[in-house]
């Protein structure tokens, strides 16, 4: 299960802290590592902070952009400062650490981590489904990246085991949601028809579909669900060409 779990880092500046990342990983048996456009590559100084956890450095996937890291994952969670300007779900670590268990039995959970200095951009946060806040010290709440890699790390491990330690009864079949690749192209899809209909005005479409993609990343469609969404609008689609046509 734990195999399932990935750490990315988008955008690190300095290479320690990603040895140091590595290393939180590997103590709470989390291995796989995506690093998203790295200011500086893993190196000897990395290697140096790893204290052991090199194999996990040696293993590290280096991707441009964090849709490329996570298009594989059902389940994305988001580390971030608590928005005034986002109004997203928002987990505490145990809470985040439960989540991403019980969904990594089904598929890939992706807990993303952003720069050292100004964290995630609002559209990178939108790209998960959850986004998780570290109830830190109000008086002094700066956590290093590699602390907050171990404090979820943490969590998910504790998670992990009383998970092992407890037999559950399935009540149901569990839901299999979408991959990220698949969402994005919901969403372009979805776009692309307000835009037709004329419900989205073409230069301002942002403020709608930040507003859609909230509503659907709260939602959660499973892939039944998103494949239901993507016949409605295909149905629409070809009415409104014909409408075209017709006129």
């Amino acid at each position: 299960m734990l195999d399932n779990l990935r750490i990315v880092l988008v955008n690190t500046s300095h290479q320690g802290n990603i040895g140091s990342a590595a290393r939180a990983m590997k103590t709470m048996g989390l291995s796989e590592l995506v690093l998203v456009d790295p200011v500086e590559a893993p190196q000897s100084h990395a290697s140096a902070l790893a204290a052991g956890a090199t194999d996990i450095l040696a293993q590290a996937r280096t991707v441009p952009t964090l849709q490329e890291a996570i298009a594989d994952c059902h389940l994305v969670l988001a580390t971030s400062a608590r928005s005034r300007t986002l109004d997203w779900p928002m987990l505490d670590p145990r809470e985040a650490g439960k989540q991403a268990v019980q969904e990594a039995a089904r598929g890939r959970v992706a807990l993303v981590f952003g720069r050292e200095n100004s964290g995630l951009t609002n559209e990178e946060l939108q790209l998960s489904q959850y986004h998780v806040h570290i109830p830190a010290n109000p008086d002094y709440s700066s956590l290093n990246l590699a602390m907050a890699v171990q404090t979820l790390s943490y969590e998910v491990r504790m998670a992990w085991l009383a998970s092992e330690n407890e037999q559950q009864d399935v009540q149901q079949e569990p839901s299999t949601y979408p991959r990220g690749d698949d969402l994005e192209r919901f969403y372009q899809h979805l776009e692309q028809s307000l835009t037709q209909s004329g419900f989205i005005v073409r230069q301002h479409p942002g403020l709608v579909m930040n507003k859609l993609r909230r509503l659907f990343n709260r939602a959660r469609p499973d892939e039944n669900e998103l494949n239901i969404l993507r016949g409605i609008l295909s149905t629409y689609d070809k009415r409104m060409l014909s409408d075209k046509t017709k006129g």
